[in-house]
C-alpha cells in the first residue's frame, strides 16, 4: 500500500488505529455531551418532572446511549436509512422551544412528556419517509436556501457558546474574571495547536484544549477559593470548580429503561411537533451539506442526504421508545469538522461507541459531564463560529445575485428578529407561537424555502 492508500483521518474511508480513532472521536463527544442533554433537562424542567431523580437518571442514560446507537446508523447505514456521512448524532435543541410550548398547553407533567413522546414517534416516522422521496424535492434546497439554515444554527448557537464561556447563564458567577480566563485559555490552546501544532496535535485541538482546561481549573482549585458570596449574603461555589465526587458518587453499570414513560397520541402535541420535523429536514440537509462542504470541499449527494435525513426520522422515534427527545445530526460537529477537516468514519463510529459507554457506564459518562462550563465554552465558540463559516461557504456557492441576497436578507432578519422578539406575535394564534418556539432556526428556514419557490429566477445572459 502506498502512502496515498494509507488510512487517513482526512478521507472517509480506511479504517483508523484505534490510537489515533479514540482520542478524535472523544473531541467529538466531549463536543456534544452537555448539548446532548440540556434539551432534556430543560423540557423535564418545565414538565415539572426533575424531582423524580430516578426517572432522571434514566433518562439521561438513555441520551448518551441512543445518540451513541443512532450515530452508527448514520455512518453504516441500515438499507436505504442512513447516509454514509461523518455526523455525530444527538438530542436535538431545536424542538426545545416548540415542545416548551406543548408542555405549557398540556399544563405540565407525566402525561406532557408522554406527549411528547408520541409526537416524536409520529413525526419521526414522518419525517423518515420525506427522506425516502428527497430526491425530487431536492431543487427545493439550493445552497441559499440550506446555507441560510447552516448560518441560522451557527448564529444561534455561538450565543449558546459564549453563554459557557462566561460559566454558564445560570451560574451565580457568570462572567467572572476565572471563568473567563479559563475560557480565554482553552481557546488559546486549540488556536496554537491548530497553527502551530502537526500531526495528532493539530488533529487533537479540541480534545488537548479541553483537557488543558481541565487541568487549569485543577491547579485554580489549589490557589484561589472555591466559594464566594452573592449580594445578598448566600454562599455558592464557584461554576469553574471541578466536582470530582460525582464520578464516585456514580454507579459502575446501568442497563437501559424502554419506554420509562406512557407514550401519548395527542394531536395537541402531535401537530407542531411534525411540523418541526419538516424544519428539521432542512436543518438536517444544511449540517450534511456544511460537513460535506467543510470537510470534503465537495457537495452531499442525493443519496448521502436521503439517508441522512430519514436517520433522522427513523433514529427519533426510536429515540423516543427510550424517552430521549428527537435525535438529529448534532450543529456543533458539523463545525468540529469544518475546523479540522477530519472526516473518516471510523473516528465516529469511536464517538459512537465512546457514547453508548457512557450510556452504559454511569462513571464515564460523569467523568465527561464535570466539565466546567467555561472549558466547553472556550471550545464551543470556537466551533459554532465555523459552522457560520460553512453556511457562508454554502451561501457563496452560488453567485450572490439581487434574489439570493433578498432571500438571506429577510429570512435571517424577519427569523432572527422574530426569535428574539417573540412578544410581536401575541396578537397571532397561539399555534404560531407554537410553531416557531421562540427559535430563529424555525421561522428563517421556513422563510428561505417559501422566497426561494416564490421569486422568479433571474435570467442568465449566455
Amino acid at each position: 500500500m502506498n502512502e496515498n492508500q494509507q488510512p487517513s483521518p482526512y478521507t472517509m474511508e480506511g479504517r483508523l488505529p484505534m490510537r489515533q480513532a479514540i482520542p478524535l472521536g472523544l473531541q467529538h463527544v466531549l463536543a456534544m455531551f452537555v448539548g446532548n442533554l440540556t434539551p432534556i433537562l430543560i423540557i423535564c424542567g418545565g414538565a415539572g418532572l426533575m424531582s423524580d431523580h430516578n426517572l432522571m437518571v434514566v433518562l439521561i442514560q438513555n441520551a448518551m446511549l441512543i445518540a451513541g446507537l443512532v450515530t452508527l446508523i448514520q455512518i453504516f447505514t441500515i438499507g436505504p436509512v442512513g447516509g454514509r456521512v461523518p455526523i455525530i448524532m444527538g438530542t436535538s435543541s431545536g424542538f426545545i422551544g416548540v415542545m416548551k410550548s406543548v408542555t405549557d398547553v398540556m399544563g405540565g407533567g407525566i402525561l406532557a412528556y408522554g406527549a411528547i413522546m408520541g409526537a416524536s414517534i409520529v413525526g419521526g416516522i414522518f419525517e423518515g419517509f420525506l427522506g425516502f422521496c428527497l430526491k425530487p424535492l431536492r431543487k427545493f434546497f439550493p445552497p441559499i436556501v440550506t446555507g441560510t439554515v447552516v448560518l441560522s444554527i451557527g448564529l444561534s448557537l455561538i450565543a449558546v457558546g459564549v453563554k459557557s464561556f462566561g460559566g454558564g447563564a445560570v451560574a451565580k458567577d457568570y462572567g467572572s474574571i476565572e471563568n473567563l480566563s479559563v475560557g480565554l485559555f482553552v481557546m488559546a490552546i486549540i488556536v496554537l495547536c491548530q497553527h502551530w501544532g502537526k500531526g495528532m496535535i493539530r488533529s487533537s485541538a479540541i480534545l488537548i484544549g479541553i483537557i488543558a482546561g481541565y487541568a487549569l481549573c485543577a491547579i485554580m482549585a489549589t490557589q484561589l477559593p472555591l466559594t464566594a458570596m452573592t449580594a445578598d449574603g448566600v454562599e455558592f461555589t464557584k461554576a469553574w470548580v471541578i466536582h470530582w465526587e460525582n464520578i464516585a458518587k456514580a454507579d459502575w453499570i446501568s442497563m437501559p429503561t424502554l419506554m420509562p414513560v406512557d407514550i401519548v397520541f395527542d394531536s395537541r402535541a402531535i401537530i407542531p411537533v411534525v411540523i418541526m420535523f419538516i424544519v428539521t429536514a432542512v436543518e438536517t440537509v444544511g449540517d450534511i451539506s456544511g460537513v460535506m462542504t467543510g470537510g470534503l470541499d465537495r457537495e452531499a449527494t442525493d443519496k448521502e442526504l436521503a439517508g441522512g435525513v430519514s436517520c433522522d426520522g427513523f433514529g427519533s422515534a426510536l429515540a423516543a421508545l427510550f424517552g430521549v427527545l428527537p435525535n438529529t445530526s448534532f450543529s456543533q460537529n458539523v463545525g468540529l469538522v469544518a475546523m479540522t477537516k477530519i472526516v473518516n468514519l471510523t473516528v465516529f463510529a469511536a464517538g459512537a461507541i465512546i457514547l453508548i459507554l457512557c450510556g452504559l457506564f454511569p462513571k464515564l459518562a460523569a467523568l465527561i459531564s464535570i466539565m466546567p462550563q467555561s472549558v466547553l465554552g472556550g471550545a464551543a465558540v470556537i466551533m459554532f463560529s465555523s459552522i457560520v463559516i460553512s453556511g457562508i461557504q454554502l451561501v457563496t456557492r452560488e453567485p450572490l445575485s439581487t434574489r439570493n441576497i433578498s432571500i438571506l436578507a429577510v429570512s435571517l432578519g424577519l427569523g432572527f428578529g422574530v426569535g428574539s422578539n417573540m412578544d410581536i406575535l401575541n396578537q397571532l394564534p397561539a399555534a404560531v407561537k407554537l410553531i416557531f418556539g421562540g427559535s430563529g432556526i424555525v421561522p428563517a428556514a421556513l422563510i428561505s424555502l417559501l422566497m426561494n419557490i416564490l421569486l422568479p429566477k433571474e435570467k442568465t445572459n449566455n
